[in-house]
């Protein structure tokens, strides 16, 4: 095996997938999370059929499924809930995995905490990487409370703007994309069986996707306004006021919001890393070196895909550089696809009048040729 100990540094869905398929392995995993308190943020999240293959393939799968909503399609809808097309969507995990499922983002955090914790990771709350001093055979890590450590690998999970990725000097940086984010979680009409888009309104676009019984996940997309509404307590009655002019069961699910509604505000960014995620023995894999606008529903796929595939290759024979190139050839082409596509479709919501814009058809393209193994 290329290595023994392991660091992951962040941990949100992708450092808590990898720090689960690396100990299934046998490799010895320490995982550092900033805060102090380890839990997922509370909206909702579109968990495609390749991310319900990787919770399989680490033994949450079940766990996951119980918390969570199946669905094997996808709505078009007009600005006042007409229907434009109904696309079943491809089973990118394969046939004997729904195509789809909407879960809250807190109980899938949830349930990897806790197989986390069983699974005889040593986790390490409320400190991060402070520096990283690289051998031949081994990286000395710092952390920001003093203490030290050595390990065999440090793996950068660490999100959009990762300081593990500063650390080792890959000068890449998101960007905005140009468009921005409300997120909220409502209730969930008896008719909602699967997740809906609505085009031609006054904004980019909405939808929603069930998530529970009696929950739905509800985002509106929109252009960049102030950076000051950032975070997790934008005005409901922003929300409101911005999504004025959809109607159908997301007027419905906005007008029965309480006053008390947690509304998430966020300027959509983009990463990625074209070329190498590591520096001798040190990378960065998710978020921290590939972000996408999440307009084909892959991102916290793709962050998955990662996990398992770095611990498929570390856990051969060989040496630990070769093991990392092969993860990069594996990795590289299929997020840069979803990449380019998602680009492609925040183009077109942004300029709806694009020559030969057809989200469904880019949408249903990306995810088929998803249905290939990572």
């Amino acid at each position: 095996m290329a290595v023994s100990r392991v660091l992951i540094v962040g941990g949100g869905i992708t450092g808590s997938v990898m720090a689960l398929a690396l100990a299934r392995r046998g490799v010895a995993v320490d995982l550092a999370e900033i805060s102090p308190v380890w839990f997922g943020v509370g909206h909702g999240i579109t968990v495609q059929g390749n991310a319900l293959k990787a919770l399989r393939q680490v033994g949450v799968l079940d766990q996951v499924l119980a918390r969570a909503v199946p669905f094997d399609m996808m709505r078009l809808r007009n600005a006042d809930g007409s229907l434009i097309a109904e696309l079943p969507t491809p089973h990118t995990g394969g046939e004997d995995l729904p195509a789809t499922a909407g879960a809250l983002r807190s109980d899938l955090q949830s349930v990897l905490c806790e197989a986390v914790y069983a699974a005889g990771v040593q986790v390490k709350l409320g400190l991060s990487a402070h520096r990283l001093d690289q051998s031949p055979g081994h990286v000395d890590v710092v952390f920001t409370d003093g203490s030290t450590a050595r390990y065999d690998l440090v793996v950068g999970t660490d999100g959009l703007h990762s300081r593990v990725r500063e650390l080792i000097g890959i000068d890449v940086t998101p960007e905005p994309v140009g468009m921005s984010i409300f997120r909220v979680v409502g209730k969930r009409p008896p008719e909602m069986d699967c997740a809906e888009v609505y085009y031609g309104g006054p904004r980019y676009k909405t939808g929603y996707s069930p998530i529970s019984a009696d929950q739905c996940y509800a985002y509106l997309l929109d252009e960049n306004l102030d950076r000051a509404l950032i975070g997790p307590n934008a005005p409901l009655s922003l929300l409101r006021e911005r999504g004025a002019g959809y109607g159908g069961a997301w007027g419905e699910v906005i007008a029965s919001l309480p006053a008390d509604a947690v509304v998430d505000y966020r300027w959509i960014e983009a990463v990625l890393i074209d070329g190498p995620w590591h520096r001798g023995r040190v990378m960065v894999a998710g978020d921290a070196a590939h972000a996408c606008p999440p307009l084909i529903a892959q991102g916290a796929a793709m962050c998955m895909e990662d996990a398992v595939v770095l611990a498929e290759e570390i856990a051969g024979d060989g040496p630990l550089d070769a093991a990392l190139d092969r993860f990069a050839a594996r990795r590289l082409p299929r997020v840069r696809t979803v990449l380019r596509n998602s680009m492609t479709l925040a183009e077109w919501e942004i300029r709806p009048d694009t020559p030969g814009a057809d989200p469904g058809r880019i949408m249903t393209e990306t995810l088929t040729f998803l249905t290939d193994a990572a």
